[in-house]
């Protein structure tokens, strides 16, 4: 499927793709900037760049995540763990908060493929966009990602989480991966989040029901 254009963007969005009117739009959905909870926590938004399974820039000028508090204070529990384990360590996030507009991009971008499982159907909505959910990784003390034996938005088996013993016995995963992955997993998990078992890197709060009549989605 072709690349999202940002004029195809803008229209989707009704020019909320530049950077300050996103931020705006998120912030009126009483959202946090977790850089303000947290300055450690690194941030590289995927989906400002053409790194991701698209291939297309979906958030424009957007650099920051942005979370509900309450989830943005659990991120920085998960933070402050992190460092007392091992310092010099931080988390980088890939993803967070994402209006539904966007969603439904994704969505088409994969339906009637293998890859349709991945993305959650924007007539229902998943938890990036009720500002429930965060992808991230960790970084080591130069900065660089840490190996997680398979990429961000990787849809393969090897990214699936329980699996990893027989990844490393079948020489598909190296032993170092695999602890850098339960780190990962105990630390947000000791902050209260519960991890996606298809996506290393995808972290979330409460039940669908929950998140239904609870939050509100990010309807723009």
């Amino acid at each position: 499927m072709k690349h999202f254009s940002i004029l195809i963007l803008l229209l989707l969005m009704g020019g909320c793709s530049d950077r300050a009117m996103m931020e705006n739009k998120l912030r009126e959905y009483g959202l946090v900037n977790i850089k303000e909870i947290d300055s450690s926590i690194g941030v590289e938004l995927k989906y400002s760049t053409t790194d991701n399974f698209t291939g297309g820039d979906m958030y424009g000028q957007l650099v920051d995540a942005y979370l509900l508090p309450e989830i943005a204070q659990m991120l920085a529990s998960a933070s402050a763990e992190l460092h007392r384990v091992h310092p010099g360590y931080n988390l980088l996030v890939y993803d967070a908060a994402r209006p539904v507009s966007i969603q439904r991009y994704m969505f088409e971008f994969v339906r009637g493929t293998d890859k349709q499982k991945y993305v959650a159907d924007p007539s229902v909505g998943g938890y990036h966009n009720y500002g429930l959910a965060v992808d991230l990784t960790i970084t080591d003390e130069h900065g660089q990602p840490l190996d997680m034996g398979s990429p961000f938005d990787c849809f393969e088996a090897i990214a699936n989480v329980g699996n990893e013993d027989y990844f490393v016995e079948n020489g598909l995963m190296t032993p170092e991966a695999r602890d850098n992955r339960l780190l990962l997993k105990t630390i947000m998990e000791q902050a209260g989040f519960d991890q996606n078992p298809d996506e290393w890197w995808h972290f979330q709060k409460y039940s669908l029901e929950q998140m239904k009549s609870r939050f509100r989605l990010l309807d723009f």
